[in-house]
């Protein structure tokens, strides 16, 4: 009897000194969690347009960002370049994507650049074409139309079909830089809205050239040197092959939110060691500018 008295007593002097301290404002110490990874996003919808050359890399890091943040939603269009640019200035997406820099008449927009990756381009001709290489003069010849026949740069005898972009496109921008020195394609060039279709056309057409970003080759169409340089990772690093550009997302003022988290996500050690030369890209770090 004794003993049952003294545990009875043993509880009840417990229950007094618990309820001692929640008087006293006093609780015991909260159970740590597992930090989520949806803790550094606000749950809102990203929305970017721009460049289809940016377009997959953009897509494949959405995809994954969008399964580690769970009721994060990014919706991703092309245009081109200039579309981009000219959308996240007017306010209309969060992120414009773009294969040039910001052009001069939307400087004064508070445009901020986000330096993502390194999109190599290639010169493309159908598999009918023969020539298996091409120096930045014949190519500036054929592109302005100087030169309408392969025979003349040691192909067979047949006509030239130019499939490029449309004037929107950063890839056309970057190709009149690097090869034309800014002269500008001849009125006879087909252009198409993306590259995909570019591809297309290209695959399709006897004796058409183009250009594309690697991420896009397919064996629908053949590749060619450049210079006598043929295109790989490594060749872009050390110089060799010049035909690439700085991949660019812009936001209209500062990024913060989601905005912020995805495209911290893109630049991350995970995602540019693990994707980007995976696919048809090249990290950002390994390009000195």
């Amino acid at each position: 009897m004794f003993k049952a008295k003294s545990k009875i007593a043993l509880v009840s002097t417990t229950l007094i000194a618990l309820l001692a301290l929640v008087g006293c404002g006093q609780t015991a110490a909260p159970t740590p969690t597992t930090p989520n990874a949806t803790t550094t996003v606000d749950k809102k919808t990203i929305s970017a347009a721009g460049s289809t050359a940016l377009q997959p890399l953009v897509k494949l890091a959405a995809d994954d960002f969008m399964g580690k943040n769970a009721g994060v939603q990014v919706n991703l269009s092309g245009g081109g370049s200039m579309t981009g640019l000219n959308n996240v200035a007017s306010g209309a997406v969060d992120i414009g994507n773009s294969d040039v820099v910001v052009t001069p008449e939307l400087k004064d927009k508070g445009l901020i650049d986000h330096e993502v990756a390194v999109a190599p381009f290639l010169i493309i001709v159908n598999k009918d074409v023969t020539v298996d290489n091409l120096t930045k003069a014949q190519l500036s010849d054929i592109f302005t139309g100087k030169i309408t026949n392969w025979k003349d740069v040691g192909g067979k005898d047949a006509k030239i079909s130019i499939i490029g972009r449309a004037k929107s496109s950063g890839t056309r921008a970057t190709i009149v830089k690097i090869i034309l020195d800014g002269k500008e394609f001849t009125d006879t060039a087909a252009a198409q809205d993306s590259t995909g279709n570019l591809l297309t056309g290209v695959a399709q057409t006897p004796g058409a050239i183009g250009y594309i970003d690697a991420a896009y080759l397919k064996d629908t169409v053949k590749a060619i040197k450049y210079n006598g340089v043929a295109y790989s990772a490594d060749t872009v690093a050390s110089g060799q092959y010049p035909i690439y550009a700085i991949e660019h997302m812009y936001t209209k003022g500062e990024a913060t939110g989601t905005v912020k988290a995805f495209l911290d996500y893109i630049v991350s050690p995970e995602f540019q060691s693990k994707s980007v030369e995976k696919s048809g890209f090249i990290a950002i770090s390994k390009i000195k500018k």
